[in-house]
């Protein structure tokens, strides 16, 4: 609580305290409205560059832009009292230099008011989020299947298969681990190797299609809710049917219209007398 009795929002700093202890709860969020329903349940919301995927039907998150990102920060800060509000740094605003990734973060959080940034990339970045931290800015790491690094990966897949690949993600684990993140985002990643990431750095690890042994566990809300009907990553448990519930709901609403049963007289106006 504050000094004014107000309850003050999670900071950085507090979800980096949280290493080891209670498991960090984490999810999407783009819009006002939904940001007010999961705050309350949420330690941290990330504003993801999934937004491009989730309302937009692109087929990659390669398309999204800096102002999107803004727009949606925006939105979502509308809607918080309680969450850690984390916004994306979309591809192409953060990897040709450090110091247009500190222009750009600075942005974010001064048009947005957010909390933190996050930053795609493992050993490549780790003297762009030390940079960044070093000058104020609380950054989130992500490492493991980097969404942004589609293109070049080969397609949405798990890591951590082969030798190289498990090199690699404990490398890459290490260095953010010591860039001054105060957590990292743990994706797509096998079991074992996440467990062991875990265990291995000293800040909070947040899995998606990772390990229960992460520190937290994010999920992109629309497919926690079942907003989707077509397709369910393997790492997602839906928790609801809300696609199918939507869907029954419009072809009742059509049904009403078409037989005139909408609007009935209490949905209409009368003229004062």
């Amino acid at each position: 609580m504050s000094a004014t009795g107000l309850k003050m929002r999670l900071t950085p700093t507090r979800i980096r305290a949280m290493k080891g202890g209670t498991p960090i709860v984490s999810l999407t969020a783009y819009t006002t409205p939904m940001a007010r329903l999961l705050d309350e349940h949420c330690d941290l919301l990330l504003v993801g560059d999934s937004v491009g995927m989730v309302l937009y039907g692109m087929e990659s998150t390669i398309a999204v832009t800096l102002d999107m990102m803004i727009a949606h920060g925006k939105a979502v800060m509308r809607g918080v009292q309680n969450s850690c509000v984390v916004v994306d740094m979309p591809f192409g605003s953060y990897q040709e230099s450090k110091e247009i990734a500190y222009r750009n973060a600075v942005r974010i959080l001064q048009e947005t008011g957010c909390d933190a940034v996050k930053l795609e990339g493992g050993q490549e970045m780790a003297e762009t989020v030390s940079f960044l931290v070093e000058r104020g800015v609380p950054a989130l790491g992500h490492i493991g299947l980097m969404p942004q690094q589609v293109n070049t990966a080969g397609g949405y897949r798990s890591v951590g298969h082969s030798g190289e690949e498990v090199g690699k993600i404990r490398a890459d684990a290490e260095a953010i681990g010591k860039s001054g993140a105060f957590a990292v985002v743990i994706e797509g990643t096998v079991e074992t190797l996440a467990r062991e990431v875990t265990a291995m750095i000293p800040v909070p690890t947040i899995g998606i299609g990772a390990s229960v042994a992460c520190d937290g566990q994010i999920l992109v809300c629309d497919d926690m809710l079942g907003l989707f009907n077509d397709f369910t990553p393997r790492f997602v448990r839906r928790y609801e049917e809300l696609g199918k519930r939507v869907a029954a709901a419009a072809t009742a609403y059509a049904v009403d219209v078409r037989s005139r049963a909408f609007p009935m007289e209490e949905h209409t106006f009368k003229r004062r007398s």
